[in-house]
């Protein structure tokens, strides 16, 4: 029993001993005298974007329309909800404008009830081109059904 105690001793010992003096000897660094130097930085301001998911075909018995739109005088963009076969599987409609300055709204039609015929969303626009992306939660699904991008056209765009 002492052997097994003075054999395990020696080997706890000759571990604790190498455990410290493995490593090499480090010299301690010297600091060298250098010239700051300006290096012109060029910023670039990138115009947050959207993921891009592809539009889906909602199933034919859960079908509706919808209708999207721009006015050419206030730039207002228009989401008219025309009902449709699949009108009692609909649950939610959404819409999310980015407008041509990077600004990003998202809209719920009839503050998340289920929606009627006739129901709008009505968003602000702007002069330049705003892109619309149009969700609608169909028996508990959520598809995107419309990714347009809106224009100012004819007589009265830019």
């Amino acid at each position: 029993m002492t052997r097994m105690f003075l054999i395990t001793a020696v080997i706890l010992a000759v571990a604790l001993a190498c455990a410290g003096c493995t490593g090499e000897k480090q010299v301690p660094a010297t600091t060298v005298p250098t010239t700051a130097t300006v290096v012109p930085v060029t910023t670039v301001t990138t115009i947050p974007t959207t993921s891009i998911e592809a539009i889906q075909t909602l199933p034919p018995a859960q079908n509706i329309d919808l209708d999207l739109s721009k006015d050419r005088v206030y730039s207002t963009i228009t989401l008219t909800y025309q009902g449709g076969g699949g009108e009692m599987f609909t649950n939610k409609v959404e819409m999310r404008v980015t407008l041509s300055t990077g600004e990003v709204t998202d809209y719920v039609m009839d503050n998340g009830a289920k929606p009627k015929r006739g129901d709008t969303i009505e968003a602000k626009g702007s002069r330049g081109s705003d892109r619309c992306e149009v969700y609608v939660t169909s028996a508990g699904i959520r598809y995107k059904v419309l990714d347009e991008t809106l224009q100012l056209g004819g007589f009265y765009g830019y």
